[in-house]
């Protein structure tokens, strides 16, 4: 499981006595007919929605940061709140991704572990060989998705950090000086952006794919 990305720290404490809930969880889930399976279609669209989310608040950064370099008069200090503001909300939406990317992975791994516990119930051969093959695809094509999936996760870091470095620089240096300075940063970073935005793009399409899948097999 992936810790949560800088300031969301205090978080992996209540994450991870989430999970240790999760058991009790799917027991109560599939009383009522809600099975892991569902849970995993559920929460990888919910992931695929988090990331959607992050693009924004990265754009909008993005948009942000762009103003106050082409900054020529006005309120700094309002650009600068701004600014921070977008990052604050950059950084809550990567959260999200981090955390929703991590319940995906604990259930996948509830899915297939009682997957194959179930394999060694059949009598039937030609059952158990065929239930066998699904499970093996079915596990091939999550790790792809989550491969996927944590590859566009591992670029926001670089993204939130450099934002948090301007913001920081910013905050002690808030002068025309301190903009300029921060100018030789700019084009790393839309570079950074675009880079990320390209991944969850396809992080986006395999969780698209991955969904249509499970939906046919069921």
């Amino acid at each position: 499981m992936k810790k949560l990305t800088l300031l969301g720290a205090p978080i992996i404490a209540l994450t991870l006595t989430l999970t240790g809930c999760q058991s009790a969880y799917y027991s109560a889930m599939e009383s009522v007919g809600v099975h892991k399976r569902d849970i995993l279609v559920d929460r990888v669209e919910e992931t695929k929605e988090s990331q959607e989310e992050s693009q924004q608040e990265f754009q909008s950064a993005l948009e942000r940061l762009t103003t106050l370099i082409n900054f020529d008069g006005g309120d700094l200090q309002a650009a600068y709140e701004q600014l921070n503001d977008d990052y604050e909300s950059s950084l809550s939406a990567a959260n999200d991704v981090t955390n929703n990317i991590n319940k995906v992975e604990d259930v996948a791994e509830a899915l297939f572990e009682e997957w194959g516990d179930e394999l060694e119930q059949y009598t039937n051969a030609s059952l158990k060989r065929e239930s066998n093959k699904k499970l093996t695809a079915t596990k091939r094509d999550f790790d792809k998705l989550l491969r996927s999936m944590r590859n566009a996760e591992s670029k926001m870091e670089p993204v939130l950090s450099s934002l948090h470095d301007n913001v920081l620089y910013l905050k002690h240096n808030l002068n025309a000086q301190a903009v300029t300075a921060i100018q030789g940063e700019f084009t790393n970073l839309k570079r950074d952006i675009k880079v990320l935005m390209d991944d969850m793009n396809k992080s986006i399409a395999d969780s698209n794919k991955f969904i249509e899948q499970m939906n046919k097999a069921g």
